[in-house]
């Protein structure tokens, strides 16, 4: 299994503090540059990478490396951390010695600690790894710093941490494998849960998440299916009869939860004016489900800018007409994360954005908030469409790799240029129980519509003969 060794530093690591961890392994490595220079790689004598470490990334937001990495993560202290990672490759036992190495000496020299603090090469990090006759597996010509196994069907990644997160490194994978018609599958021991950008991402590409079992071998830990490896890649194992079995492992830890999420996702659209300020609608969601701002953002996990709609605006704006992907987080003592995405179509800029809000045995959720929310984004920041679900999951927001029940509807919102399609008359006039809220000017509204109390089946069929109903399809 690939390790991934963390150095989470007090001060900025400079160029001598970076070149003192580099000298791990002595001074006969190589160290090459890959990714456009924004991974260093400590090579063999043959250029073949032992270890890839990816630029510091500043860590602004609080809780941000407890997110990910477990409690006891966080730096003491109110300033800033620098998150540097490496990447130690597959199949080589000391390059887990040099990756260690290499992070323990950073923070010998700027402070802060490493993960995992047992990490090998951390103790005695000052004398040099015997390098000697170390040899790295050669890699194919179009793999990634992060990738372990390609093949013509797939890309391989390792992973073993508390939390995969969607890295820099993972999301370059990912955009790489979709480029290249590939499918990313990560691999993890059982221990391992997904962030919920990195599920998000997974379930809507043509990826796998594969999970080591014990006794079927390897099982996808989002849908329970035993997992074989044929043809170059993981894909579902057959019984006699044809069909896929699921993983024992993935039904036996399932059952009923206290815990809750909200999910609230919606698309918004602008006109492309000069004065656009992205984030708006995100923020006022995040108010009026949390009561307070989002904490940070980023492009990828971890997030490590402190939230900003102006830097926001301005990074879409230079990767249009490219869309833009970023993560926004919370604080540790309400969890929620968001992805949101800027998209330039022809009728504007788009955002979709989808909210996850955690709550814990006996904290109140603020189903309330959602009509005088549709009401905010519809008035102000042209909604087209928002679905609000309640699903009993963990409130850390991180996916175990077992069975969770799916989420439920518990209310829809149409944007006015939706309900101008559909017809006003049929957009409030329904076969729900509930009358639809109007929100807006009565001359162009929008409608909220409830779907019962998201606890039982019967919010799906609300859901499922609004929907038909919107589009003119007959009763089921």
């Amino acid at each position: 299994m690939t390790k991934d060794v963390i150095a989470l530093t007090e001060r900025m690591p400079d160029a001598l503090s970076v070149l003192a961890g580099l000298l791990a392994g002595g001074p006969d490595l190589l160290v090459e540059t890959a990714g456009e220079g924004a991974v260093v790689q400590l090579c063999d004598a043959d250029g073949r990478p032992l270890v890839s470490i990816e630029v510091p990334l500043m860590l602004q937001v609080p809780g941000e490396a407890a997110r990910l990495l477990g409690p006891g993560a966080e730096l003491s202290g109110d300033g800033p951390a620098w998150w540097v990672e490496a990447r130690a490759a597959a199949g080589v036992p000391q390059a887990e010695q040099l990756a260690g190495a290499f992070a323990a000496r950073l923070t010998m020299l700027l402070g802060g600690k490493v993960w995992p603090p047992d990490a090998p090469g951390t103790v005695g990090a000052a004398r040099p790894v015997d390098v000697s006759g170390l040899t790295a597996v050669p890699a194919p010509a179009a793999a990634q710093p992060a990738v372990d196994m390609l093949t013509d069907k797939a890309a391989v990644v390792l992973q073993d941490r508390p939390v995969v997160p969607m890295t820099s490194w993972l999301s370059e994978v990912l955009r790489a494998t979709v480029e290249s018609e590939r499918s990313l599958q990560i691999v993890t021991p059982p221990h391992c849960r997904l962030s919920t950008p990195t599920r998000l991402l997974l379930q809507s590409m043509p990826s796998r998440w594969v999970v080591q079992d014990e006794r079927c071998g390897y099982y996808d830990g989002l849908t329970g299916a035993v997992l074989t490896w044929q043809d170059d890649a993981f894909s579902p194992a057959r019984d006699e009869n044809g069909e896929t079995p699921v993983a024992d492992a993935f039904t036996e830890e399932a059952g009923q939860t206290d815990e809750r999420q909200l999910i609230v996702s919606f698309r918004t659209l602008h006109r492309p004016t000069a004065d656009l300020v992205l984030g708006g609608a995100l923020e006022a969601a995040w108010r009026a489900l949390t009561g307070a701002l989002p904490a940070g953002w980023g492009t990828s996990e971890p997030a490590g800018l402190t939230w900003s709609r102006r830097q926001l605006t301005e990074l879409a704006y230079e990767r249009a007409p490219r869309s833009t992907w970023t993560v926004v987080v919370g604080t540790p003592d309400r969890p929620a994360v968001a992805t949101l995405r800027v998209i330039r179509t022809p009728e504007g800029v788009e955002e979709d954005v989808t909210l996850t809000v955690g709550y814990g045995p006996g904290e109140e959720i603020p189903f309330e908030a959602l009509p005088g929310l549709a009401e905010e984004l519809v008035t102000r920041y042209g909604l087209t469409t928002m679905l609000c679900q309640l699903r009993e999951a963990r409130r850390d927001l991180s996916a175990p790799p077992h069975y969770e029940h799916p989420p439920m509807p518990y209310a829809f919102v149409l944007g006015p240029a939706e309900v101008q399609e559909a017809g006003r008359d049929t957009a409030s006039r329904t076969p729900l129980e509930e009358r639809p809220v109007q929100l807006g000017p009565s001359a162009r509204p929008g409608f909220y519509y409830a779907l019962g109390d998201a606890e039982t089946a019967e919010s799906w069929a609300a859901m499922e003969r609004l929907l038909r109903h919107l589009r003119g399809a007959p009763p089921a």
